[in-house]
């Protein structure tokens, strides 16, 4: 790699004339460095985003069909991932579903990799790619799937979409060898969901799996606490209320209801360039690195004067970290790649028009064209918070409070069910 140019340089120096040369550097330039402003995902859909953090999802919604109408085939996923999301956030769980599912499907069909497309990439840039999606994307869309479902009233397809989550996962930790965890979110939603079909054995399996992965659940270990004595577990039980001493998990009355806030807050972090340096070939390679986008914001959450604060059980800019480092060796590799192919190129053009000097500066335009692909779903929120809360059976106010942006819910919990209320908190 330190000697790239030096592969231009090997072709004879006679020469095509001044204006040849410069003629074909014009062409290459237009059609590597068609990358920009306009073919950017993330600065073209700056102002929908700015509508949903304002809590504007009309507007919001209308920008991204807009956006749907021009935007490249590449860029097709993103759109039904923020529009699935704008709608998960606006409370139009039902629509939510319809567009996650259509991004799942397309998520599916792009896994399967084009030769012809990765041939073109080692030329070109990641950023003309068609995006395929981070792994923690792809299990953030059954994630936002059960909770849809779970507004619904429908716990059996929220289930279906909570074990999808765990055997994906399963299968990229165990098949493909990632370096990844279980979500403790799906987890724990997991038990919730159990819990309300009164499947006791399943929901203590899955809160005590969320409380592997994150042990700091303070109050929300209630249930599992309580089901470890329901189900007989008497060691699991002796443990827990060892290091649980002040968690209160008496029997549930026969019509006591329960309520499970969902807060999704904060924002996503986002992608940023950062360069590898290879020798004196100087910064050729770049890759992206996430970006946090602001601290999340405490929240609370109060029913009828009992106020708690929601607790973190799953940190996506973590997640997004952990996953996106995985990655670096694999999009390394391939950059080392593309900056072969573009020297071979270059020595081409130098070998055509016996000049030295238009070979090296073929190279360095084609490798000034190599940007990190800097796209990723950046309407999910930073955390899945979670605040709990044992209620009389009726209709009750919930009142949800982040720095500056207190709302208000009204839920209906039934005798021995487990209400779910989602809420997005900027």
């Amino acid at each position: 790699m330190a000697h790239l140019p030096d592969i231009a340089s090997q072709a004879p120096r006679a020469s095509a004339s001044p204006a040849a040369r410069w003629g074909l550097l014009f062409v290459l330039a237009l059609s590597v460095l068609g990358t920009g402003c306009a073919s950017d995902y993330v600065a073209r859909t700056a102002s929908a985003r700015s509508a949903y953090q304002a809590s504007d999802y009309p507007r919001a919604l209308r920008e991204l069909d807009g956006e749907q109408k021009e935007a490249p085939e590449r860029d097709q996923l993103l759109l039904l991932l923020d529009k699935g999301m704008v709608l998960h956030a606006s409370g139009q769980w039902e629509e939510s579903t319809k567009v996650l599912a259509q991004a799942d499907d397309l998520s599916s069909q792009l896994d399967i990799t084009s030769v012809s497309e990765e041939a073109g990439i080692l030329l070109s840039n990641e950023r003309r790619r068609a995006y395929r999606g981070e792994d923690f994307e792809k299990l953030m869309i059954s994630v936002l799937q059960a909770l849809n479902y779970a507004e619904l009233g429908r716990d059996e397809d929220a289930l279906v979409e909570v074990r999808r989550v765990n055997e994906r996962i399963e299968k990229m930790i165990t098949e493909e060898k990632k370096p990844y965890e279980q979500l403790a979110i799906a987890r724990y939603l997991g038990g919730v969901l159990y819990e309300d079909q009164r499947e006791w054995d399943s929901a203590f399996i899955d809160y005590m799996k969320a409380y592997e992965l994150e042990p700091r659940l303070g109050g929300l270990v209630e249930p599992l606490l309580r089901l470890a004595k329901k189900t007989g577990r008497d060691d699991a039980y002796a443990t827990l209320s060892q290091k649980f001493p002040d968690v209160a998990h008496d029997p549930l009355g026969p019509t006591d209801g329960q309520l499970v806030v969902v807060v999704e807050a904060g924002l996503s972090p986002q992608k940023e360039r950062a360069s590898r340096d290879y020798g004196d070939s100087g910064d050729l390679i770049e890759v992206p690195v996430y970006r946090d986008r602001g601290g999340t914001p405490p929240v609370r959450v109060s029913v009828e004067g009992r106020a708690q604060a929601a607790v973190t059980v799953t940190s996506l800019s973590r997640v997004a970290q952990v996953h996106l480092n995985d990655r670096i060796g694999r999009m390394l590799a391939k950059q080392l790649a593309g900056a072969v192919a573009k020297a071979g190129v270059a020595a081409g053009v130098g070998a055509l028009t016996k000049s030295k000097e238009l070979g090296v500066l073929t190279f360095l335009l084609l490798n000034a064209g190599n940007q990190a692909d800097l796209r990723s779903w950046l309407s999910l929120p930073a955390e899945f918070q979670v605040a709990r809360f044992r209620l009389a059976p009726g209709k009750h106010t919930v009142q949800v409070d982040a720095p500056g942006r207190p709302t208000t819910h009204l839920v209906e919990v039934k005798p021995g069910r487990v209400e779910v209320l989602v809420v997005r908190s900027y």
